[in-house]
């Protein structure tokens, strides 16, 4: 890494990568704040388990909608634009959510929530490839580093409204409050069209994307979201019903698997620079890999724990170089219709990790439904091709010797 390699890159674009840094813990803060809140939500609203499943898969077939809303929107204005609309929607949805007076206020202030969490997820994503632009070298891992501090915030967050009775209603409000505020605040400082989707640059870049590649993106995409929703949903459940642990234990294993993530992508661009996309996508799959054999061959939770832990370690620095790569393929606001469309994947994959594993668990055991992750970790190894190789010429991007 030379000296200039920092010296070089102006303030307006540090500035706009710590803004989208925030975007992405904004994103990641109040999404843990609903998902950790819904046991007082059920509670409070009478749902049943299956109105609790139903309302998780309609937030996830919304944001899917909110992906492509952000095409348009960051086509015909921005991707700041966008990503300003996007928090702001998320802020007026959390506050419906937190004074919703009954189930039918409460769903359509959801159904709003996910369509803005398809806008932010796209969006975000769209300022971190013109911020890598910028920057001429890897950097998007840290934005999903951001995510998952962000994410681990809001858990504590809750916890600590829990311990000190807070309602749920003061809880997701004041969650709602910090979104709108940081938006207003940091939004200002994102790239505008000039910047980014109108840069000269960006113009002569662009180009039309083959769809083998794109195609291949979306799914290693898919496959990554699938394992981490798998995870999410299932691990505590596989530790609590399947190796007989307590629930305190069980809760371990969510926090195993996203504390070895937050650590990952907090090096994961360092690693990228270092060895290049495809040994990283490589090696990172190769102990997902291993990390799940631990955990479906787990003879009690310890093992299970270390396991989820060695998958961590791996898997979560993949999904932000699939959005690297497609921002290799094209610029300008081409490359925002890429990154909208490449982030529908990221919705497949999260219907597919819920779904096939639950239905699998449900015909023969959580430790057999594991072993659908495990299956997409393989692929993962195959689909590592997909990602350039590290070459002289990437390595000068970089600002390192090759």
């Amino acid at each position: 890494m030379t000296p200039t390699e920092y010296t070089n890159v102006s303030s307006p674009l540090r500035a706009a990568r710590v803004a989208n840094s925030v975007a992405f813990a904004l994103q990641g803060f109040f999404l843990a704040v609903i998902l950790t809140e819904l046991p007082q939500a059920q509670s409070r609203f009478g749902l049943s388990d299956t109105l609790i499943l139903v309302a998780v898969v309609v937030i996830s077939l919304l944001a899917a909608v909110g992906s492509v809303v952000a095409e348009q929107l960051a086509v015909r204005w921005s991707s700041r634009v966008t990503l300003r609309i996007g928090l702001g929607l998320i802020a007026v949805t959390g506050v419906l959510i937190a004074v919703a007076p009954d189930k039918a206020v409460l769903f359509a202030a959801l159904s709003g929530y996910g369509v803005a969490v398809g806008i932010v997820d796209a969006s975000t994503n769209m300022q971190a490839v013109f911020i890598q632009h910028g920057y001429g070298r890897f950097v998007l891992s840290s934005f999903y580093a951001a995510w998952s501090a962000g994410s681990i915030l809001g858990a504590l967050f809750v916890s600590g409204c829990e311990k000190v009775h807070i309602t749920w209603t003061e809880a997701v409000f004041v969650s709602a409050m910090v979104v709108l505020v940081a938006g207003f605040v940091f939004g200002p400082r994102l790239l505008g069209t000039r910047q980014a989707e109108a840069e000269p640059a960006e113009a002569e870049h662009a180009a039309i994307v083959p769809l083998r590649a794109y195609l291949a993106l979306g799914i290693a995409m898919a496959l990554v979201f699938a394992i981490d929703l798998a995870v999410g949903n299932w691990s505590a459940l596989y530790l609590k019903n399947e190796l007989l642990s307590s629930s305190a234990t069980a809760a371990l294993a969510l926090a195993a698997y996203q504390g070895a993530s937050l650590l990952t992508r907090l090096t994961g661009d360092l690693w990228v620079r270092r060895f290049g996309p495809r040994a990283v996508v490589l090696v990172a799959a190769a102990i997902g890999v291993v990390g799940l054999v631990v955990v479906v061959g787990a003879p009690g939770p310890t093992a299970a724990l270390i396991g989820f832990l060695i998958a961590g370690i791996g898997l979560p620095v993949i999904a932000p170089l699939c959005f690297s790569e497609a921002g290799r393929l094209t610029g300008g606001s081409g490359l925002d219709a890429v990154i909208a469309r490449l982030n529908l994947f990221n919705y497949a994959g999260t219907l597919i990790g819920g779904g096939v594993v639950g239905a699998v668990s449900d015909m023969s055991s959580l430790r057999i439904g594991f072993v659908i992750p495990l299956l997409f970790a393989a692929a993962l190894v195959l689909f590592a091709r997909t990602f350039h190789a590290r070459t002289a010429a990437t390595a000068r991007e970089s600002g390192e010797s090759a």
